[in-house]
């Protein structure tokens, strides 16, 4: 278990936070003794879907490089989105019409949830804000003392925080009370990024740091199972690195979860028994649909796994090292983000790359997000943009065309 101690937190944050940056920068060959692989060059392709940007609209707050877990979230046609500065605003989705817009004041960092009638957001100072998603009224403010890098999650009347220190906490819908909390223990050396916790049935699933996958009772915090994933293996902690910082995936009763420097793996959601598991290392993530998963490894290469046993069905490898993010599904296409704010939309059959955009030329750190008719992105310099896209209409001889 963790001490939750404040300060103690703080400065263990800190500490964790410079670890996992010359962390990345020795993985990456950022030293002075080795040549640097740098990020492949974008090459023309054949575009083959038309996409068009519907609206845009500026939050500020620039996030550069801290890789924060802001993302817009659409329900109901509404969508809501956050800033690092502290901006929290509602959208009408289809035309970017400002519904309300509420400052914060604090160096928000994860969210917005939007449930329940609350929109919900995690900070940098471990702050946690519930707003009235009718108007951004702040119902309830609580601190839990520890960075937020994870979207919290509402599960009836309880809003489920992870931090960065390895620790969940339940907090009453109502008012933030702490209903209970799980505190997992955390390597010293970790990535920057934390999974958010998912709702699988009855019980609330997440990743953790230590290669350990958790369900726990959303009722009353029992650790009903848990597995590990992601074993550490090597003798140096840079070489045992083994974060699950991605979000799980669940389809009934099976879940997906994937680490870095390890494996994508499926589990039995009664008992987290792994069904089949595959070598992969992933930080980014990964969706799915009914046939596959589709998943951005470490190295940027975009994988098509069968979703029954893993077996790959393709790959997409002509992006490496641009950061690439998560990717969303888009129709019968998936869209990912880089690190130069391009956009690259992928057939879902092939792998092969039939669209691109660019964005505003920040980097994109998460995911996009869909509403089925349109998707969402947001830079890491505060801009969200929107984009409809549609598989070009094949000209045939019949046609006359």
């Amino acid at each position: 278990m963790i001490e939750k101690n404040a300060s103690l937190t703080r400065l263990y944050r800190g500490a964790r936070v410079a670890a996992a940056v010359t962390a990345l920068l020795v993985m990456l060959g950022c030293d002075n003794d080795k040549e640097v692989d740098p990020p492949a060059e974008l090459t023309d392709i054949t575009t083959t879907r038309d996409v068009r940007r519907e609206w845009t609209a500026g939050l500020g707050g620039d996030s550069e490089r801290l890789r924060l877990a802001l993302k817009p979230n659409v329900v109901d046609g509404t969508v809501y989105a956050a800033s690092h500065g502290g901006e929290v605003v509602s959208m009408n989705a289809a035309t970017g019409k400002r519904n309300w817009l509420i400052k914060t004041k604090l160096s928000l960092s994860a969210g917005p949830e939007v449930a329940a009638g609350l929109v919900v957001l995690g900070s940098s100072d471990g702050d946690i804000v519930a707003l009235d998603a009718s108007n951004g009224a702040q119902k309830w403010r609580k601190s839990i003392g520890s960075e937020v890098l994870a979207q919290p999650l509402v599960v009836n009347d309880l809003v489920v925080i992870r931090t960065v220190d390895g620790h969940i906490e339940g907090l009453a819908l109502a008012d933030g009370a702490t209903k209970w909390a799980v505190d997992e223990q955390v390597p010293r050396l970790t990535l920057r990024g934390t999974a958010p916790p998912v709702l699988a049935g009855d019980r609330i699933i997440a990743g953790f740091d230590s290669g350990k996958v958790l369900a726990v009772d959303p009722r009353s915090g029992e650790v009903l199972w848990d597995t590990i994933v992601n074993a550490p293996r090597g003798r140096t902690e840079l070489e045992r690195l083994a974060d699950i910082d991605s979000p799980a995936r669940v389809s009934g009763d099976d879940i997906f979860v994937v680490g870095f420097q390890g494996r994508v793996a499926m589990l039995a959601r009664d008992s987290g028994q792994i069904w089949w598991a595959r070598d992969t290392s992933s930080y980014r993530g990964f969706t799915m649909d009914d046939q596959n998963l589709y998943l951005t490894n470490a190295d940027s290469v975009v994988i098509a796994m069968r979703r029954s046993d893993g077996a790959v069905q393709w790959e997409q490898d002509t992006m490496k090292r641009r950061g690439l993010t998560a990717p969303a599904i888009d129709g019968d296409a998936l869209v990912v983000g880089d690190f130069q704010g391009y956009l690259h939309w992928l057939d879902k059959a092939t792998g092969n790359i039939v669209a691109r955009q660019k964005t505003d030329g920040e980097r994109i750190t998460n995911a996009a997000v869909s509403d089925n008719e349109r998707i969402f992105v947001q830079t890491d310099s505060g801009k969200l943009l929107v984009f409809r896209s549609a598989a070009r209409a094949v000209k045939t001889a019949d046609s006359g065309q």
